[in-house]
């Protein structure tokens, strides 16, 4: 039987509380989910990759079914060379099902019928996405309450 192996991609510039929501909820329905940092060289990020890569690699250290990666160019592409046939998304709202189902159909076309899998974000998550995160820390504000406990950003307090 073939393994079920589901890429959620993203920035997670930083990652939050609601990311690894949707990767506790998702892996059930998987084999392995692979968290895949995906390089864009046109964005401006506020940490870097390196940083980005321990943050998730010491957040699901415990979930021997999730593995950290990095990758550039298309993320379809991606999961064709790493043989993972699902993509994992969340939704937050309307306009985030908008978007990601223009994209499901292209990477679905693109990566020769990879599948994208969406689950709809937690109530208590879904006001939560990295750019707001990113605006709070730049901003000098708390962003505890939104960022895994496992990671420390520098001028924040981690969560207790």
């Amino acid at each position: 039987m073939e393994k079920k192996i589901a890429v959620f991609p993203g920035s997670f510039d930083p990652i939050t509380v609601g990311h690894v929501d949707l990767v506790k909820r998702a892996l059930p329905l998987f084999d392995e989910i692979i968290v895949a940092v995906g390089i864009n060289s046109t964005k401006k990020y506020l940490f870097s990759l390196e940083q980005r890569l321990e943050w998730l690699h010491q957040v699901f250290e415990a979930e021997p079914r999730v593995k950290v990666d990095s990758f550039q160019n298309l993320t379809a592409h991606y999961c064709q060379r790493i043989g993972a046939r699902y993509l994992l998304r969340g939704l937050r709202n309307a306009s985030d099902f908008d978007y990601e189902k223009t994209i499901s159909q292209l990477n679905h076309i693109v990566g020769g019928g990879i599948e994208t899998v969406f689950l709809i974000a937690q109530p208590e998550y879904s006001h939560i996405s990295s750019t707001i995160v990113r605006e709070i820390i730049i901003g000098g504000a708390d962003a505890s309450p939104f960022i895994p406990r496992e990671i420390s950003i520098p001028g924040q307090v981690p969560a207790k």
